[in-house]
């Protein structure tokens, strides 16, 4: 069973869980996760790296009370911080939706952190020089939403609202009760999110990734993770890219095998 250690990181506990050994491999989730979302990675990634997939500030089984450290920025650094915490040098990073926004940011500021990364359908918007319109710092639309439901008290309704908007219709229903135990215990962290000051991506920033770059996204994906891996695979130097058939947004959860698999050989070769 893989184990749940802690590493303090700017006076807090970041908690993780940890698989295998060997080089390592840092995994990164998205909204309304932690650690426990890649529990279908952890024993195949864990035969051939020292996987670490982390609970990010505030999120299980940490929880978020009102303040304004719940940001993209806060958790750039931290993962910063773990990785140099580490003291094995540059890691493998994996990062999925707003953990791949995360990871992509860690990439564009902390270069000499990383050996290779992987963007699991990236989060976020695009700005106009990747062919988007500029955005603000807060989340709008269905990100607003639903954390207005949480606050609420309508903790089911908020979190189908974020997962129709990821997924499409039906996409809550068809959640394992695995999968919505973490949403719901990580509910309260889109209170946190809605003003995470989230940057577009930008050209620019794209252009100054020089880490390997795997880009992933499911074959049954929505368009807007099209748009943006469409955007990013233009401009990183030598991006890859690998679609996961039978899979949706969530594709490390759709279709593991195939995902673990994409994984496994990209990183094999950096």
């Amino acid at each position: 069973m893989p184990r749940m250690p802690e590493m303090t990181v700017d006076g807090y506990p970041l908690s993780y869980a940890e698989s295998g050994a060997g080089d390592p491999l840092v995994l990164v989730h998205g909204t309304l996760g932690d650690q426990r979302y890649w529990a279908p990675q952890m024993p195949t990634l864990g035969r051939h790296y020292h996987v670490m997939a982390l609970s990010m500030r505030h999120c299980w089984p940490g929880r978020w009370e009102a303040g304004g450290d719940f940001t993209i920025d806060r958790h750039v650094a931290d993962l910063a911080g773990f990785i140099r915490g580490l003291g094995a040098g540059p890691v493998r990073l994996v990062g999925h939706s707003r953990g791949g926004h995360i990871a992509f940011r860690l990439a564009e500021r902390h270069p000499e952190l990383l050996r290779a990364l992987v963007l699991a359908e990236p989060g976020g918007e695009l700005d106009e020089s990747l062919g988007g319109q500029p955005a603000s710092g807060a989340q709008r639309g269905a990100f607003a939403e639903g954390a207005a439901l949480v606050e609420a008290g309508d903790i089911e309704a908020g979190l189908r609202r974020i997962a129709e908007h990821t997924g499409g219709p039906g996409a809550w229903e068809r959640r394992s009760e695995a999968r919505k135990t973490i949403n719901r215990d990580n509910a309260r962290t889109l209170l946190g999110q809605r003003n995470e000051q989230r940057r577009p991506y930008s050209r620019a920033a794209a252009e100054a990734i020089r880490a390997p770059t795997l880009l992933v996204v499911g074959a049954q994906t929505l368009p807007n993770f099209v748009a943006n891996a469409d955007a990013l695979e233009r401009h990183i130097p030598g991006c890859e890219r690998v679609s996961i058939p039978r899979a949706a947004h969530s594709m490390s959860q759709d279709n593991p095998a195939d995902f673990d698999a994409a994984v496994l050989a990209f990183l094999e070769r950096h």
